[in-house]
């Protein structure tokens, strides 16, 4: 009821209308009303609608704002999960390809799939040696065969380019150190890597330098070539993407190990393996994560994709077949440790998942650092000293060819014929179908390096220094 004297006290802090009189406010007791100047009842009634309608106001602009940041917060959860986690924003341009002219073996594996296959002739090597050429040191890199001309490299610090006709040399490049990279050849630009540090561009036909790229370490790795763009590592633990244009580097990403893995690139993604033991999959414009599965054994091997499945071996000679397209959830190699052990102690925990991207593996031996090759419904790759051929369905083994030395070469293939090198000094053709050795060629010390096919005939390199070309 109002006062006698029909004077109020308006609190300064909840408004509250109180007597005359008054010391605190009696709703409050925020504030003394000492100070404050005495209202009429209608001056009280305006000041108090006045704050009813200010506060009426401000919650208003208080929902909007809630409404307006848990929009921008929904908003900004969506795109980040589509962006981290889909392909619908910044899908992998699938133009991102390459495949060789017929007839030629421009990179290392024949393409940027890493298929190891070339059917380009109707006839077969058969064993037969058309020509020699010695280097002056031991030869691990693969060749490439572009236009005629082989290209290789030799621990001598040179690469080579050779007439694929008569093995008469064209021209050499020299490099700081040796050269164990094999040469990709793109629009008649040689790229190879060397132990100095340097990944080098050169013009294909005379051999003139165009440019070069230093990293941070030996460059081992074999490049790959797509869209404008060449792919290679480093034993800098780097896998960089370099302008074939200028050599200028566009983007690069670092791996828990050095990377003498080759990478394969298919439908604008790259895929490489670490000696770390990881299998890393990277979108190619961007080199944005995409992938991280881990072998817990160095990874020597390069991946061969076919159907967006990716196959690859680790060292402990388990070969893994993984979804080309997967992508980690969020902290999965942090989480997953501690949920597998609640899972263990019989805590009402789900039953942890299989790990990311992963689609089954099988053992081959006790150790591989061969690269496989698909072709039609099976993998051929090296392992121990056997070359084994397995069946994509079943997974079971068809056949296991053996030789007398360890198989680190990678197998290519023509014509339904298996060329692959040994450790024991041998190239071996193998029929595809039934595992029989059709014919071997011996050199004079190991072959590490992987067979290249090219009209008809097979061009391999030896650890006794020599370039072998064999119809």
């Amino acid at each position: 009821m109002p006062p006698e004297n029909g004077l109020w006290l308006i609190c300064p802090v909840c408004k509250h209308a109180n007597p005359v009189g008054r010391e605190f406010c009696q709703k409050c007791w925020g504030a003394t009303l000492n100070s404050v100047e005495p209202v009429s009842t209608q001056e009280k009634d305006e000041i108090i609608e006045r704050w009813q309608s200010h506060l009426k106001h401000k919650k208003k602009i208080k929902l909007i704002a809630i409404g307006v940041i848990s929009l921008f917060a929904l908003v900004s959860a969506t795109f980040l999960g589509l962006y981290c986690f889909t392909d619908l924003i910044f899908t992998p341009p699938q133009s991102v390809n390459s495949n060789p002219l017929t007839g030629e073996w421009s990179m290392f594996r024949h393409d940027l799939n890493h298929s190891g296959s070339n059917d380009s002739s109707d006839s077969s090597p058969q064993g037969t040696l058309k020509w020699v050429f010695s280097t002056d040191a031991p030869i691990h890199s693969s060749p490439a065969v572009v236009d005629g001309i082989v290209y290789i490299g030799s621990r001598d610090g040179k690469l080579y380019a050779l007439d694929a006709a008569t093995g008469a040399k064209l021209w050499e490049y020299e490099t700081g150190s040796w050269v164990d990279s094999s040469p990709a050849v793109v629009n008649g630009v040689v790229y190879f890597g060397s132990n100095d540090g340097n990944l080098y561009a050169l013009n294909a036909h005379s051999g003139e330098k165009l440019w070069e790229f230093r990293a941070a370490g030996g460059v081992t790795s074999s490049p790959a070539v797509a869209d404008g763009i060449v792919y290679v590592a480093a034993r800098d633990y780097k896998l960089y993407a370099v302008d074939t244009a200028t050599g200028t580097e566009l983007w690069n990403f670092k791996a828990n190990g050095f990377i003498t893995s080759s990478p394969a690139v298919a439908n604008g993604i790259v895929y490489v393996g670490s000696n770390g033991g990881s299998f890393y999959a990277l979108h190619a414009r961007s080199g944005r994560f995409r992938l991280y599965y881990k072998t817990y054994h160095p990874i020597l091997s390069s991946p061969a994709v076919n159907n967006g499945t990716v196959y690859f071996t680790n060292s402990s000679g388990a070969l893994y077949a993984i979804d080309g397209q997967a992508r980690n959830w969020p902290r999965e190699y942090e989480i997953k440790p501690f949920w597998i052990q609640m899972w263990a102690f019989g805590l009402p925990v789900p039953t942890p998942p299989l790990p990311s991207g992963f689609t089954w593996a099988i053992n081959l031996g006790s150790k591989s650092s061969s690269s496989p090759l698909l072709a039609n419904d099976t993998l051929y790759v090296g392992s121990d000293n056997k070359l084994v051929a397995v069946d994509l369905q079943s997974h079971e083994n068809r056949w296991e060819f053996e030789a007398e030395g360890a198989i680190s070469s990678s197998p290519a293939m023509s014509n339904n014929i298996l060329y692959v090198g040994s450790e024991d000094g041998r190239l071996y053709a193998v029929d595809a179908t039934t595992g029989e050795k059709l014919w071997d060629v011996t050199t004079e010390d190991k072959i590490t390096s992987s067979p290249a096919v090219a009209n008809a005939t097979v061009y391999i390199g030896s650890h006794d220094g020599n370039i072998y070309a064999i119809e």
